[in-house]
């Protein structure tokens, strides 16, 4: 759904629809655009607000207006103060952007299907679009992305569409680009693959890489470059919070994990012995810590280690990377571009498309992508009328 209006036009507003629009990830995302736009904070941890994006007619923060699905009614303000309590928004922001919190919480609507939800597949896909359009008209948006970060659900399995799926179906339904920022189903369902082909709309996907993923995507190449041979590569995840309670269903670990052996396999050109494990610790909160164990051998077969540990907040991680996504995939809407945005694999674990595994030559992929979105007619016609 969008309109002529380019995005580097002071007139124009980018919807931003989250799935799980009340969870700590959207909530710390619509907190930290508000706060960033304020001048409260610099936008820490926003790749798209380095000096390769410059000029690359990305909307701006202040642009943006925050929807979304959800099936929980804690308010977004007090989910931000729950967040500031414990450390993961800072002491007395919530109050500060209250305003943008309740003005976002108002355009989050039931999502679904929940317990006891007798709607068809067919009649939530076309709840969840209304939903969507109605947000748009009713915010003059030029565009709006619909974003994933719900909670992980179990692997698919059979021909029913799960709950990640009948969003993805209503983006495409309500004309919608969209971003699967989790290892859920989403548009990689078989029954969507025709639907998404022939919507012409970009996406991309899937699952975040915020933490232990991301620090195999670097190491994993270093072993190959050097020629050390990588024995064994084993995990530990022990984290709290929504996530943390999702991932203690077996199937739903199965799909996060997925993307995490994926990594190791492609950059290192094999499958080493071990497993990742993660551990539901309701007491960390939305803090997490990532422990891993390297076995590799050197010259002459001297048998040696490496170990470690990565110690953060989820949320705060990933509220960025969502930002600079829904961007992103705005602009390449505006571009006219179409299908999987395989240049955007820098940010995924499981990325849609044929993709490099390794950060350094995904971020070359992803800075590449910035110039190309430059030199797009839409953008010379903008720079020319500044």
């Amino acid at each position: 759904m969008s309109n002529s209006v380019s995005l580097t036009d002071s007139r124009a507003r980018v919807g931003v629809w989250l799935i799980g629009a009340r969870g700590s990830v959207a909530t710390t995302a619509v907190a930290g655009c508000a706060a960033v736009t304020a001048g409260l904070h610099a936008p820490v941890g926003m790749v798209t607000e380095t000096p390769p994006f410059a000029g690359s007619g990305l909307p701006a923060l202040s642009s943006l207006v925050f929807g979304g699905h959800d099936t929980l009614d804690c308010p977004l303000p007090k989910r931000a103060e729950a967040l500031a309590a414990g450390g993961v928004l800072p002491h007395g922001l919530p109050e500060a952007i209250g305003a943008e919190l309740a003005a976002a919480d108002r355009e989050i609507r039931p999502g679904g299907p929940l317990r006891g939800d007798t709607r068809e597949p067919e009649e939530l896909i076309d709840t969840f679009a209304a939903d969507i359009r109605y947000f748009a008209q009713r915010h003059d948006l030029t565009r709006t992305v619909v974003v994933n970060v719900a909670s992980t659900e179990p692997v698919a399995s059979g021909s029913d569409l799960p709950p990640s799926s009948l969003y993805a179906a209503a983006a495409l339904r309500a004309g919608c680009p969209y971003v699967n920022f989790t290892p859920s189903t989403g548009l990689h369902h078989p029954a969507l693959a025709e639907p998404a082909s022939s919507a012409g709309l970009p996406y991309a996907g899937r699952d975040g890489k915020t933490g232990q993923t991301l620090l195999r995507s670097v190491l994993g190449p270093m072993f190959a470059q050097r020629a050390l041979t990588v024995r064994a590569w084993s995990g530990t995840n022990l984290l709290g919070g929504g996530d943390g309670a999702a991932l203690a269903d077996p199937a739903a670990a199965a799909a996060k994990n997925a993307g995490k052996e994926r990594v190791l396999t492609d950059t290192l050109g094999t499958t080493p012995e071990g497993e990742t494990h993660i551990d539901d610790v309701p007491a960390l909160g939305d803090w997490k810590t990532a422990w891993d164990h390297v076995t590799f051998d050197g010259f002459l077969g001297t048998r040696m280690t490496l170990q470690t540990t990565w110690q953060g907040c989820d949320s705060s991680l990933a509220a960025p990377l969502v930002l600079d996504l829904a961007r992103l995939t705005a602009r390449a809407h505006e571009a006219g571009l179409t299908g999987p945005l395989t240049e955007l694999a820098f940010y995924f674990k499981d990325p849609v498309g044929e993709a490099p595994s390794s950060l350094g030559a995904q971020y070359e992929a992803l800075t590449g992508f910035a110039q190309r979105l430059r030199t797009t007619p839409e953008a010379d016609r903008a720079e020319a009328a500044r």
